[in-house]
């Protein structure tokens, strides 16, 4: 078996107490369906995959980064009527993401950045309300958003599209049905023109807005395009955890 001393998971006692951890990671995906071609755990695999990668990267310039178990529950509230689609409801985050923060803490970890991988997670006004309590310096990161996606995908939509499916073709290739079984990943617009152009935001009904759970159309997707995207996120978090490790949380900005 091949070490990873980044994946807390696979470390044995002795290992962890002597590796100096300076960052915890902690993915956070969703289970939910992804069109008729991915699985329900793509929001899982992604992130605990993609944040594995970009420990690994970091890892070798010397950043001690501690990759933690993914949650693989989300924020799911108006996909309910869609069969074992799984919701954890943002409060119920809240208490686990305090929980861990506070045990974080207590073993000395000063920087936690959760990785999120499902559009559904906000983990933004948690942050706000948990960090005047702890001395974890904590922020978080949307891995799709990395990366200006425009230059790899030609059909940029925003769930088991051509950015997802590609990504998985790579990561998860065992995973990924014939594209020929896929939906369209046609979406509704809205009705109401302040959230069509998205200074009004309401949250979506999924099943009015797809038939088949896509939005974004992945026939045009390959694992040629997956690696270059792949690439990229990994390659530009990690330069971000290698610099979050050496962060003070007392020095933040530029003079």
């Amino acid at each position: 078996m091949t070490d990873r001393p980044w994946i807390l998971a696979e470390q044995p006692l002795p290992a962890v107490r002597t590796a100096g951890y300076q960052v915890a990671v902690l993915p956070w995906g969703a289970t939910e369906p992804h069109n008729h071609h991915l699985p329900y755990g793509t929001d899982t695999i992604e992130c605990d995959v993609l944040a594995a990668e970009s420990a690994r990267l970091a890892w070798a310039r010397g950043a001690r980064i501690a990759v933690l178990p993914t949650v693989p529950f989300g924020v799911n509230t108006t996909q309910l009527d869609l069969p074992l689609t799984l919701n954890m409801n943002p409060s119920t985050q809240l208490a686990l993401l305090r929980d861990l923060v506070q045990a974080l803490e207590g073993q000395g970890i000063p920087r936690l950045l959760i990785f999120n991988g499902h559009g559904g997670n906000d983990f933004k006004w948690m942050i706000r309300e948990l960090q005047p309590t702890t001395a974890v310096f904590l922020c978080t990161l949307n891995w799709w958003q990395v990366v200006d996606a425009r230059p790899f995908f030609t059909d940029l939509g925003d769930h088991a599209g051509e950015l997802e499916t590609s990504v998985m073709q790579v990561i998860a290739p065992d995973l990924v049905r014939p594209l020929e079984e896929a939906g369209d990943g046609h979406a509704r617009p809205w009705r109401v023109a302040a959230f069509r152009e998205g200074w009004a935001w309401a949250p979506r009904r999924w099943t009015q807005v797809t038939r088949d759970t896509g939005i974004g159309d992945p026939r045009a997707s390959t694992p040629e395009k997956g690696t270059a995207f792949r690439d990229a996120v990994c390659t530009t978090i990690a330069g971000f955890l290698v610099e979050l490790a050496r962060l003070d949380p007392n020095d933040l900005y530029t003079p």
